[in-house]
């Protein structure tokens, strides 16, 4: 007898924004809660935003060419360590898999892990930028059509709904690019605890970036070619044309810089001088220097990640780096 469909219930922060495409519709009420936490934010100090809210059609596109820029080591870091350590991993997984992939934005780093498993059975990527996904999902299906892709728009830090688990196979998460780091402690943990029990007999293949040069670091996030910036404030060109906002995007500055005692990169939008900005009628005021806080980045030893995992209830098994030790990649084992 088949299982029934799972569902999950994670806390709000981290990750990626909807635009519709037939295979892989919209998420209900996105407009919605787009506006109910901008008003939130802009009426708390200090002024903070989830970062799923970068994630339209446009911020997953620029999102792509940051992964593609020099100064931005992880993409390039864990991609190596797929590709190098391809076999490893597989094996850790073992065939026939279910991969359900957290955030999954272009598919372009679970080909690396479909050449390399024994006969995987389903991928089902999730992701709240229904466009892009949708397109890539179409991309996929194309390269391997023995493969049913199922696209699952949802943002993967709230409830959600997974179709059941294919008879006798083993669900296995995958979980790159360090995102885990975009929640804070007490929320990765939360995610950690509810993954374990979605993935349980199965487990997740988790990246997570690693404590390192803070000039490196800064370099990461505050590229020359201004990406990083135009990534930044694709959130509030997004209220403008969704919400019907007034920002002046001339008006805010893109700032990131690394926390040492937090471990963690922030990002801000800075206000570059006393303004007012307009929501639903109502306004809010901007002081010169004040900023809206878009992101956190937490940066992990491999030992502090591997402690977290196993109080979420995982068993840590192996873990990859590359050479230069930036990266880490982790096969966590889900309880039975």
């Amino acid at each position: 007898m088949r299982n029934p469909a799972w569902t999950i219930d994670f806390a709000r922060t981290a990750t990626p924004v909807p635009t519709a495409v037939p295979e892989a519709p919209e998420a209900p009420a996105a407009h919605g809660e787009f506006r109910r936490d901008l008003r939130r934010a802009l009426a708390q100090w200090p002024r903070s935003m989830p970062p799923k809210y970068f994630y339209d059609a446009r911020g997953s596109a620029l999102f792509d060419r940051i992964c593609e820029l020099p100064e931005y080591y992880p993409t390039r870091a864990e991609l190596a360590i797929l590709r190098e350590r391809a076999a490893e991993i597989a094996a850790q997984i073992g065939p026939h898999a279910e991969i359900v992939e957290f955030g999954a934005g272009s598919l372009t780093k679970v080909r690396l892990l479909l050449d390399a498993l024994v006969a995987p059975r389903r991928y089902l990527p999730i992701d709240i930028s229904g466009e892009h996904l949708g397109a890539a999902a179409h991309r996929l299906r194309e390269d391997y059509p023995q493969l049913a892709v199922e696209p699952v728009v949802a943002d993967y830090t709230r409830q959600f709904v997974l179709p059941p688990p294919e008879a006798n196979g083993r669900r296995v998460g995958f979980f790159p690019g360090s995102t885990i780091g975009n929640f804070d402690p007490d929320e990765a943990l939360r995610f950690l605890e509810h993954a374990a029990q979605l993935l349980r007999g199965g487990g997740l293949l988790l990246g997570a970036d690693l404590v390192k040069n803070p000039a490196t670091l800064h370099a990461a996030y505050n590229d020359a070619e201004g990406v990083t910036a135009a990534f930044n404030l694709n959130l509030l060109r997004r209220a403008n044309a969704e919400l019907d906002c007034d920002f002046d995007l001339d008006g805010f500055s893109h700032c990131a810089f690394y926390n040492a005692p937090l471990r963690r990169i922030e990002m801000h939008l800075v206000s570059r001088r006393a303004q007012r900005v307009r929501l639903d009628g109502e306004c809010f005021s901007f002081d010169e220097g004040d900023t809206l806080h878009t992101e956190i980045s937490h940066k992990f030893t491999v030992e502090g990640l591997r402690g977290l995992a196993a109080r979420a209830g995982f068993r840590p098994a192996a873990v990859w780096t590359d050479d230069a030790r930036r990266f880490s990649v982790h096969w966590l084992e889900a309880p039975t």
